[in-house]
């Protein structure tokens, strides 16, 4: 017959007891020495990522296109950044835009960026004048440029900004590429006198020359098999090579647009602002930014393509939206 087990002893003399106490001490005395731990550690130091800039040198690169040379304020030393990479840029208060960097990425000292005149945003760019001070952010890269042996790069017009540094980097490797760079003509084309060290790599192929490119065929003839290709520009280009490529034996399409996606099989719903009582509807082919605009004018915008995160704006349950890409019914806490 087994021995019942033995009941723990409550009268304080038993090990059980000891050891409760023996417990209680040391959770107490983690308390006092967490607290005096917590009262030398220093304060968390807010990080301010804002670059402040000076305009070093403004030249027009092309009908409606200037570069801006930017240096920091103090002289010092700018953020690395690799070919693909974009800035945000504050030319006045409550405006931000982003540009690619279309200079050296070697070089620490200097930004580049060109700059279309086109809206709001561009015209406090091209209003700026040598010695200016702006405010950026970054470098960040949502259009990264892998290594190969070959490549194929298709610019339109102001998209050769984040496709030059790429070609320079491509040759300084050692690599077969070659560039096909369309635009309206060649007085709108910027950095054209740079490209052209680079000879028959490089197929200068204006509009007013060639026509409208039929289709994103044309522009990917001579791609090396499996080669990477780098795209940027209008949206019909993008597509028309997104759609070509996958046809043939061309290697992965990279892509960055200067423009707002379109909405493809879009759908009306309603978003509704807590703090006024208002609800908006959102048309099948509008995003909430843009219906937004009309009632709160003052909301902050940038890329419109949803990686910048400009337009994040918080909802009623703590979530944050960006308005710019998000497409569903939600109650936002404005």
């Amino acid at each position: 017959m087994k021995t019942p087990p033995r009941p723990l002893r409550r009268d304080g003399s038993g090990r059980t007891d000891r050891a409760m106490a023996s417990l209680t001490g040391v959770v107490a005395l983690y308390r006092r020495l967490s607290g005096v731990s917590g009262r030398r550690r220093p304060p968390v130091a807010t990080v301010d990522r804002d670059l402040p800039l000076v305009v070093d040198e403004v030249r027009t690169e092309a009908d409606g296109v200037a570069a801006l040379r930017l240096v920091h304020e103090n002289g010092e030393p700018l953020p690395r950044w690799r070919p693909g990479a974009h800035i945000d840029l504050s030319p006045r208060p409550g405006l931000t835009r982003q540009y690619s960097l279309c200079g050296d990425p070697d070089d620490h000292s200097a930004y580049r960026v060109g700059v279309r005149l086109i809206g709001e945003g561009s015209a406090a760019v091209h209003a700026l004048k040598k010695g200016a001070r702006v405010t950026g952010r970054g470098p960040r890269n949502a259009f990264p440029f892998v290594a190969s042996p070959a490549y194929l790069f298709i610019a339109g017009g102001i998209g050769i900004t984040p496709i030059l540094p790429m070609v320079r980097q491509a040759a300084a490797a050692g690599a077969d590429w070659r560039l096909v760079y369309t635009g309206r003509d060649e007085a709108s084309m910027p950095f054209l006198a740079e490209l052209s060290e680079f000879g028959e790599r490089v197929w200068i192929r204006p509009d007013t020359d060639y026509g409208i490119p039929a289709s994103g065929a044309e522009l990917l003839e001579g791609a090396q098999e499996g080669a990477p290709v780098y795209c940027c520009g209008p949206v019909p280009m993008i597509v028309g090579v997104r759609t070509d490529a996958a046809l043939r034996a061309s290697g992965p399409v990279f892509f960055e647009r200067f423009s707002t996606p379109p909405i493809v099989g879009g759908r009306p719903f309603r978003v509704e602002l807590a703090r006024s009582g208002r609800v908006l509807d959102v048309p099948a082919d509008r995003t909430t930014l843009d219906v937004l605009r009309e009632t709160v004018p003052g909301i902050a915008y940038s890329c419109r393509q949803g990686f910048c995160g400009t337009c994040e704006l918080p909802t009623v349950t703590g979530d944050r939206v960006r308005v710019c890409v998000e497409r569903e019914p939600v109650t936002l806490d404005l």
